[in-house]
């Protein structure tokens, strides 16, 4: 997921795909427990996409960088 796809987002909408990425990358976790992850690199990907998801709400708050959806 590219920077600018999450700041077209509203807050709402970042948030929502922010628990989607943590929920995705728990599941993720346990299948590497568990010796069944297929794709190691999707773990990298996830944990770079709640980064960007995170900067991208930390920027709207401070107020550097206004959301899409307004508030």
């Amino acid at each position: 997921m590219k920077v600018s796809e999450l700041r077209e987002m509203s807050s709402e909408e970042v948030q929502n795909r922010l628990e989607e990425l943590h929920e995705e990358f728990f599941n993720l976790r346990f299948q590497h427990v568990a010796g069944q992850l297929t794709s190691p690199i999707r773990l990298r990907q996830v944990r770079r996409d709640i980064a960007k998801a995170h900067t991208v709400l930390k920027e709207h708050a401070l107020g550097v960088r206004p959301l899409a959806g307004g508030k």
